[in-house]
């Protein structure tokens, strides 16, 4: 089975962390190519994969996926065994609903805490806005919620590992480099995936990474 993914900076790129997860936390065999997205030469080959022209992407043999949710309902097509979705039915309508959740939403969020694991772990210089908090508080209820249902079964939002939690891990890496304060079950949420062995190992290879964003950098 030949699988690639063509993924964005790692220390920047939400969207490419979310499917890498998937995999590497299964030990699933792929092949990578980390591409600078803020590299303008970068654009024409991210179009020789996908007419979007965004990352990530998936290679599946004949086959290019794009879109990190896209991609997730993929990997859970492919490999039923490690129950991206929950099988149960009350889980899978959560999982599904959340991560579309944050898919689609939390903008004021991501403008003002961009991804950055290199950042020293403080409030912004700016603070925290108002739409903001409320993106958090939200979020937090999502764990919480999700949590109370169905943590008995894990350390995760619907107990086991799941898609879900590779929608939500980038969000629990901001909570954490932005020095947002957090209840105690949300902040348990943020530790187990701080926790995962894939997220770890995704972290490392972004520290390496010599690419910079002096606007991201500066928040």
């Amino acid at each position: 089975m030949n699988l690639k993914l063509i993924l964005g900076n790692k220390n920047y790129s939400s969207w490419s962390m979310r499917p890498w997860l998937a995999l590497a936390e299964h030990d699933i065999a792929f092949e990578e190519e980390v591409l600078n997205i803020y590299d303008p030469a970068s654009k024409a080959k991210i179009l020789k994969y996908s007419p979007a022209g965004k990352m990530p992407i998936l290679i599946d043999g004949d086959n290019t996926i794009w879109d990190s949710l896209a991609i997730l309902e993929t990997f859970a097509d492919k490999f039923p065994q490690f129950d991206l979705w929950p099988k149960d039915p009350a889980a899978r309508a959560l999982a599904r609903s959340v991560s579309a959740e944050m898919h689609s939403g939390f903008v004021p969020l991501r403008k003002a805490m961009p991804m950055n694991l290199k950042r020293t772990p403080v409030l912004p210089k700016a603070g925290i806005a108002g739409d903001v908090q409320a993106d958090i508080r939200r979020i937090c209820d999502i764990f919480v919620d999700a949590r109370t249902r169905f943590g008995a079964r894990g350390d995760f939002l619907l107990g086991a590992f799941s898609a879900a939690d590779c929608m939500f891990a980038p969000v629990a890496s901001r909570l954490r480099t932005y020095g947002v304060r957090l209840d105690e079950p949300c902040e348990e949420y943020v530790e187990a995936i701080h926790n995962l062995d894939s997220f770890k190992r995704w972290k490392e290879a972004a520290l390496k990474e010599t690419w910079a964003h002096t606007h991201y950098d500066a928040l």
